[in-house]
């Protein structure tokens, strides 16, 4: 299976640089968020994709929507492409990023998730829709943070990718399941 793993386009809470990990908050993308999508959906126009998810979140299934414009599939909403739980909602990203530098793989609030959890989810995911389409062509919207978990799985180590940053409206083509080495 191939999947297409694209970052929502700029959202409010980029712009005011806060955590937004609430998936029923109404944080949706800007016009340059909305202006990003439509840019990528022309790039994507030409290619085929077989089937489409996005994360609960307003701003993922917003870009979603604009990608999918050109394209004839029904989009999934699936949870396990959320933004990593911080339990950090509404305080400023610049507070967090500072928690994780300690312990980046481990780190997690109470209510949070830590990277190795999140990468967690995001093998779920990707090994149920590789077992449900192994054929397939997938596009699925997300967030920074559950791609990097997703790069994060086909890397050695998983350290080297924690601190990657992806833009608003980035992608990352990955095959799934991954090779493996006899």
């Amino acid at each position: 299976m191939q999947i297409t793993l694209v970052r929502h386009g700029e959202s409010i809470a980029n712009i005011g640089k806060y955590i937004n990990d609430d998936p029923s908050k109404p944080v949706g993308l800007t016009d340059r968020g909305i202006t990003q999508a439509e840019s990528l959906a022309q790039r994507l126009r030409t290619e085929t994709f077989t089937h489409a998810y996005a994360s609960e979140f307003p701003r993922a299934q917003q870009t979603a929507a604009i990608l999918l414009r050109q394209h004839d599939c029904e989009l999934i909403i699936d949870a396990r492409l959320n933004e990593r739980k911080t339990g950090m909602d509404g305080q400023p990203v610049d507070l967090f990023d500072d928690q994780i530098k300690r312990d980046p793989l481990h780190f997690k609030t109470a209510t949070g998730e830590s990277f190795l959890e999140q990468m967690a989810r995001l093998r779920s995911f990707l090994d149920e829709i590789a077992l449900r389409y192994p054929a397939g062509k997938v596009l699925a919207v997300s967030h920074e943070n559950p791609i990097m978990a997703a790069l994060a799985l086909t890397v050695v180590d998983v350290s080297s990718v924690v601190f990657n940053n992806l833009e608003n409206c980035g992608r990352l083509d990955l095959h799934w399941p991954l090779p493996r080495i006899k």
